[in-house]
């Protein structure tokens, strides 16, 4: 269409409805209708036309030549398709003469074969129905034969199951009372097969079930007939749990006639036989678990031996390819499914049947350990499992069976019991607490008498003696029983006291001093009657021991604790009175001939003091402490502390005169009888006696017989000796502590605090450089005859020091 032809129509409000797609002839018609200018809208549709013809008319002259070739090519075309409707009219007629030929021999090849199948069909039937009669007459003579046939007739009975399958015999007289026969049979050989089975699990007769065995076998249900059994065995047993703990029943049993509402209350009286009775059902169930548990074991057994004789298979390998076996794991499970979730409920039930099993859970727990003592054999198999267990009905989704690697069959059994053994160790922890908190009331001032010490020990030792029946429950209860141990030690800490009149030493004991060491005797008592306790329990496990041993070091340490202050303080005192030595006169000469032994000359003020404080110190505080080793063990090292402060003091006298050293000797023999009320005997303080009894002759030897004496090193450190030399040096050759500017006090503090012979040898050899620069300060020609031989003694010292540590 011209362009400007189809402009001039969309302009035109009339004609440019008709160029839209959607354009309704209806809609338009009825508008034109209802504006009543119908006369207008013809004479503009008579426009239009006009419009348009000259347009066509302008289109045909403007391709006349293009619409006659198209004309030509019509008739070419027509004449195309009239030479391609013969040709299919000549392929029609030729198909026809083929359906002619083949449609006839296709009939007749359909008839025939129709024919053939029910001939093949009609001998097949009376194949089986041959066969069926034959088996129905050998059925009859086996079963004549009876146990000895029953496999047989078994055999023949699962081959007739499979002549009967898969076609309809119905109304085929021939074998009508065949039919009947054989249905008859088969309920007979199941029913003597089952029988058969039933006794031989109970009287563990191999022969019988593996004879019955084979017959399910060979009928074709030997999984479903062994499912049955470990069902029904299942199900015997949760009614022998039910019928055990039935409360109406135990109370029918004692002859209590209980009325409404009183199924679960005896009589008053009664509950004493209630538990007898409940404990004798309990004992009777034990052997019924024991009873089952060995017929499915049994069971089991003889499927894993036996094996058909045809294709040599063994049937329990046939039953796991079914994912069927390790019947005896499946059994064990619901086992103790059925017991945990039975005794819970009848402890949820009956308070009576709860307060049994939770007053005298080792009863019950002695039960279970007997009868796994019984079932232990069966333990391997037990654990074994080769399917998947389904759930038993009712059992939560949140309980998942543990693997082989993990499962333990005796835990599994004790699982049910977990509750009331939590209700029992809080009774026992109850138990075990009562009595401490009687003989600790509220605001005592006094720790327990030998009597209520006694009285806790029973306690503890009837609450293991008890346990000892389950090493699991001896070692929970032993845990008890160290938290009792805590207990008493928490109580007695209470009462100690900590003041500054537990540690005074100058005046009598004070009354704190006294209930400490009260306290300190209820712990030594406390400890040696519970370890009497544990010592008697011969057959109790280690770990169990252990667990309240370590809780007996808890009163130890508190022992200690107790006494500390005490002993810090007589530490400190006989320090001071040491130290009071450097305020005697040590300078004076020899009262008699040189080199004399004096063994009569009179020993120091200090030592005398020495000997009265340590004397009243073992009188007055420590005669009050009756655990005497342990006493002696904890003053064992004041003793050697006093005996090395002593030396160390006595190294650092300074002058030393003769009269000095005949009084210090005195000393040095009295200070052996002034320790002595510290220990058992003087020579148990080791290599502080030794030191003592080896530095008293250094006395009296030259400054060279010193520096070659045996004990030097080994016994005497070289840091003492030289000390003890720089007495016998000339006063420009000044001891360490003097030229340090320090007290003899403080330089006793610093070796206290500095152990090490390689740091007290070092401050020596300062001491030492500063003299040599002394001298050669004030041009000296030599040194003190005493300092080759101090320099000698310094470097083995410092050698064997720097080797050593």
């Amino acid at each position: 269409m011209d362009a400007e032809l189809l402009k001039q129509l969309r302009e035109d409000d009339t004609f440019h409805e008709f160029l839209e797609e959607n354009f309704d002839v209806r809609e338009h018609t009825n508008q034109v209708m209802q504006s009543m200018a119908i006369s207008e809208q013809l004479s503009k549709l008579a426009e239009g036309i006009n419009l348009l013809d000259k347009e066509l008319h302008s289109q045909v002259a403007a391709h006349h030549e293009d619409l006659l070739s198209q004309a030509t090519g019509i008739e070419t075309l027509e004449g195309v398709l009239q030479m391609m409707h013969t040709r299919i009219q000549s392929l029609q007629a030729a198909v026809d003469r083929i359906r002619t030929k083949i449609v006839d021999p296709h009939d007749k090849i359909l008839a025939r074969t129709g024919q053939l199948r029910r001939l093949q069909e009609a001998c097949d039937l009376l194949r089986r129905i041959i066969r069926i009669l034959y088996l129905s007459k050998r059925l009859q003579g086996q079963l004549q034969g009876g146990a000895r046939e029953i496999t047989k007739a078994a055999q023949s009975l699962n081959e007739l199951d499979y002549l009967y399958k898969g076609v309809d015999l119905s109304g085929v007289d021939v074998i009508e009372q065949d039919t009947l026969f054989v249905k008859k049979a088969r309920k007979d050989v199941e029913r003597q097969a089952q029988k058969m089975l039933q006794q031989g699990m109970e009287t563990q007769n191999q022969s019988q079930v593996a004879t019955s065995l084979q017959v399910f076998h060979n009928l074709g249900c030997l999984r479903e007939t062994v499912d049955t059994v470990v069902r029904d065995c299942q199900q015997t047993l949760q009614k022998n749990v039910r019928d055990a703990l039935n409360v109406h029943v135990l109370t029918q049993i004692q002859g209590v006639k209980a009325g409404p509402g009183r199924a679960s209350m005896p009589a008053p009286g009664n509950t004493a036989a209630f538990r007898a009775t409940l404990w004798t059902n309990l004992e009777k169930l034990m052997d019924q678990i024991h009873s089952a548990c060995g017929q499915v074991q049994h069971l089991q057994k003889v499927l894993a031996k036996k094996r058909d004789p045809v294709t040599h298979v063994c049937f329990m390998e046939e039953l796991s390819k079914d994912g069927h076996g390790g019947i005896m794991r499946i059994f064990w499970d619901a086992t103790t499914q059925t017991l945990k979730k039975e005794l819970s409920e009848a402890a949820h039930s009956s308070t009576f049947i709860r307060q049994a099993f939770e007053g005298e859970y080792p009863k019950l727990l002695r039960l279970y350990n007997e009868l796994w003592k019984r079932l232990e054999q069966f333990a391997t198999t037990m654990s074994t499992v080769t399917m998947e267990t389904q759930p038993e009905p009712g059992t939560p989704n949140e309980e998942i069976r543990e693997s082989k690697d993990d499962y333990n069959p005796e835990k599994a059994l004790k699982a049910s019991l977990k509750a009331f053994e939590t209700a029992y160790l809080s009774r026992s922890l109850s138990r075990l607490f009562d009595p401490i908190n009687l003989v600790f009331p509220s605001g005592a001032t006094s720790p327990p008498s030998d009597e209520e010490i006694e009285s806790i020990a029973k306690t503890i030792s009837s609450e293991l003696n008890v346990a000892s029946v389950d090493r699991n429950l001896s070692i929970v209860v032993s845990r008890n029983v160290a938290k009792t141990t805590t207990l008493y030690t928490a109580k007695s800490e209470q009462l100690l006291s900590t003041d500054g009149e537990a540690s005074q030493v100058i005046g009598p004991p004070t009354n704190g001093q006294t209930r400490n060491a009260a306290v300190v005797n209820s712990l030594y008592h406390f400890h040696q009657a519970v370890c009497r306790v544990v010592e008697e329990q011969a057959t109790f496990p280690e770990q169990a021991i252990q667990v309240i041993q370590n809780a007996l070091q808890n009163a130890v340490a508190l022992m200690g604790n107790a006494i500390k202050p005490l002993l810090m303080s007589v530490s400190d005192s006989i320090e001071a009175i040491i130290l009071t030595m450097h305020d005697e006169d040590f300078k004076g000469p020899a009262l008699g001939p040189q080199g004399k032994d004096f063994p009569s000359a009179p020993c120091s003020l200090y030592m005398k003091e020495l000997q009265g404080f340590i004397a009243r110190v073992q009188a007055d505080y420590l005669s009050q402490f009756q655990c005497t080793d342990f006493i002696i063990d904890s003053i064992h090292p004041i003793a050697c502390q006093a005996i090395e402060q002593f030396v160390r003091h006595a190294s650092l006298l300074r002058p030393l005169g003769e009269g000095g050293k005949m009084k210090l000797a005195a000393d040095f023999a009295q200070m052996e009888l002034a320790v002595a009320p510290l220990c058992r005997r003087v020579s148990d303080l080791g290599k502080p006696y030794k030191l003592l009894r080896a530095f008293r002759p250094l006395l009296f030897q030259t400054s060279e017989h010193i520096a070659k004496a045996p004990a030097l090193g080994d016994i005497i450190p070289h840091s003492t000796a030289l000390h003890f030399l720089f007495a016998r040096a000339p006063a420009e050759l000044m001891s360490p502590h003097e030229i340090a500017g320090w007290s003899v006090t403080r330089y006793s503090q610093w070796l206290t605090e500095h152990t090490s012979e390689k740091e007290r040898l070092a401050l020596i050899r300062g001491t030492l450089e500063a003299y040599v620069q002394s001298v050669r300060a004030r041009e000296g020609k030599e040194f003190a005859p005493i300092y080759p031989i101090m320099l000698d003694i310094l470097q083995k010292g410092t050698q064997i020091s720097g080797g050593t540590e």
